[in-house]
């Protein structure tokens, strides 16, 4: 059988359209597919569980897949628990929150004044006007917060059922994968198949513990400097330090404004540069080695991967897409013609043999 060969034109024009057609379907069936894809990742993260009692205690699949799920789901309410627990505790000192920023806000208002000639009554004025507009909005949002509430919480039950159907019905889907391949390509499907779960499993149990790492460093640093709610500043850090690249500086400057209002500038700068220090140190000791060298990506693909997910999916497609941007970069390397693919995804370091 003869293969097609097309021109350079050609070949791009179809790479783009493609592309967009991918996108416009990822767009369109995201409320399918996030649950599906975080399914899939907490099934590779529950598998080797299940594995463990389908064989050492002889269990069923079925009651397996549902012990491994409900261990999920008790883990998963532990850390909401606690971070509710510190949520609690930082609304307790609200009041007192209140007054150090409304002597903040009092401050501020003196130096505009001051350097920019606009008295207090046009400040306030203009506030006025601008809180006005940002109530009505929210009023009016009200009943969507309330509807996006109930799709969350049925939207989380549909994740739990989707990873119980995926590790039950494993090797069920194997073959329907293996099915649509011609026999003769089944072992390059199976070693796809193979790398691509270890790959996600190095990934998320890598990130899982770079964050538990992060988290205990910035909570016992932030205890050290005197701090207020070191602990629930810690946990935010190490959770959107997840986010490559973007979330820590959303976590610095979160945290640096935290710091401000409950003590001093200069203790909000101390506060800072410990995180961008944590960061150093994390972006280039504890990830390199943590996560592994199952997920090879050059920072700027990353950052796409990120922007584009953030685009496509919202806030759950930044972290999703990392994962999904390193198994198309083991499809690309097994495909001949997506080969120049796996080489624009990653690091540029040759894979180790």
């Amino acid at each position: 059988m003869k293969t097609l060969s097309l021109p350079f034109y050609a070949k791009l024009a179809l790479s783009l359209l493609a592309i967009a057609l991918s996108v416009l379907f990822l767009i369109m069936g995201k409320t399918l597919f996030i649950p599906l894809v975080f399914a899939f990742i907490f099934a590779v993260l529950l598998l080797p569980l299940s594995n463990k009692l389908e064989g050492r205690l002889r269990m069923p699949r079925s009651l397996s897949s549902f012990l491994a799920v409900l261990f999920l789901i008790i883990c998963i309410v532990g850390f909401v628990y606690f971070l509710v627990s510190q949520i609690v505790n930082f609304s307790e000192d609200l009041p007192e929150l209140k007054i150090r920023m409304a002597r903040l806000f009092a401050d501020l208002q003196h130096w505009i004044s001051k350097e920019f000639h606009v008295t207090g009554r046009q400040q306030e004025e203009y506030l006025n006007t601008s809180l006005s507009s940002i109530v009505g909005a929210t009023a009016n949002s009200i009943s969507e917060i309330f509807i996006s509430s109930a799709s969350f919480l049925i939207w989380i039950v549909f994740v739990f059922f989707y990873t119980f159907f995926i590790l039950y019905y494993r090797k069920l889907l194997l073959q329907f994968v293996l099915a649509l391949f011609d026999p003769q390509h089944s072992k390059n499907v199976l070693e796809v198949v193979k790398e691509t779960r270890l790959m996600v499993y190095n990934y998320i149990s890598g990130l899982l513990l770079e964050m538990l790492i992060v988290s205990v460093v910035s909570c016992t640093a932030f205890s050290i400097m005197g701090i207020k709610y070191a602990i629930l500043l810690g946990v935010i850090a190490a959770v959107l330090n997840i986010i490559p690249y973007l979330g820590i500086y959303s976590a610095t400057g979160l945290i640096m404004l935290v710091s401000f209002a409950n003590s001093s500038a200069q203790q909000a700068l101390w506060v800072g540069m410990t995180l961008m220090i944590i960061h150093f140190l994390d972006a280039n000791i504890l990830m390199p080695r943590i996560v592994g060298s199952r997920v090879k990506m050059n920072a700027l693909i990353t950052i796409i991967a990120v922007i584009a997910g953030n685009y496509i999916w919202g806030v759950s497609g930044m972290f999703l897409f990392i994962p999904l941007t390193g198994i198309l970069k083991i499809i690309s390397e097994r495909v001949e013609g997506m080969k120049p693919w796996a080489i624009l995804i990653g690091s540029g370091e040759k894979a180790e043999k």
